[in-house]
């Protein structure tokens, strides 16, 4: 059958009556999810990595797919993706095209200061991130090819840099137009910026979806699920089960909190290290479920009151059916 709605639609007549359309999300569903919806079908995206987990099999091909994904549907084990409305995903995927740029950007800046390690100068320091820093930085090596090598990096890197300015003024510029209004609340929370929040904006969309605070957390893979068996647990699964993005997304929020958030530093204050990567988890935690709080409130949210209840040992997520918080004038600055 050609990938084709004339001929899908051609198919499936004479079933419209009680068909159901399901299909791994691959990266071709979009069309076929918009289609569903004009023709009033009911569409179910399945998450690809959970229906391979379940079914397994040895043999793969067209016929053995669909068999599988009609008998996981039918039996209410197809394990559901979400279905981003069709006017954000435009939007979605120029974020998610931004990221290969910010890598290329990141492996550029390293193999400045790994060149300079290398042959042995001191330190350049300042932080050649900023344009206005990286006046010289090729001229510190005496040879020429190691100075046309760091010329084409710093080039290149400016060439990111303008790349990178104009994608971000796009993708602000279409994501008020989608909800104006939590975009400006998250940029209330303290280590969140313009490329985090619309991450958040985009990745997540309705909080609604999610029945309770733990479901959230764990599509952003923030918490682990224990394996156990006759009461002897064993490990933990589905580490790579969720949204991965999101995972980093509240991952960079929580050390941008605790770099610029004075009173939220108390969460990284210990000698170990491994310490202070669980303080970072549990920070990551905290704030994906204050995050969904936050929305829900439709209000600005009080920090200081997440980090006064992680003191007394009790987390903001068993917190989420009470009413919204007042947020005193000392939290106004965040």
């Amino acid at each position: 059958m050609k990938t084709t709605p004339e001929a899908f639609l051609n198919v499936i007549a004479p079933y419209r009556p009680d068909i159901v359309v399901a299909v791994a999300c691959l990266f071709t569903w979009y069309w076929l999810a918009d289609l569903c919806a004009d023709a009033e079908i009911p569409f179910v995206l399945g998450h690809a990595l959970s229906m391979k987990a379940i079914h397994g099999g040895k043999a793969k091909n067209d016929q053995i797919d669909s068999q599988k994904i009609a008998v996981l549907l039918r039996g209410g084990m197809l394990p559901q993706a979400y279905v981003s409305p069709a006017e954000m995903r435009a939007t979605r995927d120029l974020l998610r095209r931004r990221m290969p740029l910010a890598h290329t950007r990141g492996e550029l800046l390293a193999h400045v200061h790994n060149t300079n390690s290398q042959y042995t100068l001191p330190a350049i320091g300042k932080n050649i991130a900023y344009k206005a820093h990286r006046d010289g930085v090729a001229a510190r090596f005496a040879d020429p090819a190691v100075h046309k090598s760091l010329e084409v990096d710093l080039a290149l890197v400016s060439s990111s840099d303008e790349l990178l300015r104009d994608v971000a003024r796009t993708i602000v510029k279409t994501a008020k137009q989608h909800d104006a209004n939590p975009l400006y609340l998250l940029h209330t929370v303290p280590g969140i910026g313009n490329m985090l929040r619309l991450v958040r904006l985009d990745d997540i969309h309705h909080l609604d979806r999610f029945p309770r605070v733990q479901a959230f957390a764990s599509s952003c893979r923030l918490v682990t699920c224990a394996k156990e068996s006759n009461g002897t647990r064993s490990g933990t699964s589905g580490a790579t089960m969720g949204h991965a993005h999101l995972t980093w997304a509240f991952s960079e929020a929580a050390v941008f909190f605790l770099r610029d958030h004075p009173a939220g530093q108390t969460f990284g204050q210990s000698g170990e290290k491994t310490r202070q990567r669980q303080g970072i988890d549990h920070l990551s935690s905290e704030m994906s479920a204050c995050r969904l709080f936050h929305v829900q409130a439709k209000g600005r949210l009080c920090y200081a009151k997440m980090l006064e209840r992680r003191r007394e040992g009790r987390r903001c997520a068993g917190r989420l059916t009470g009413q919204p918080w007042d947020e005193p004038d000392t939290c106004n600055a965040l």
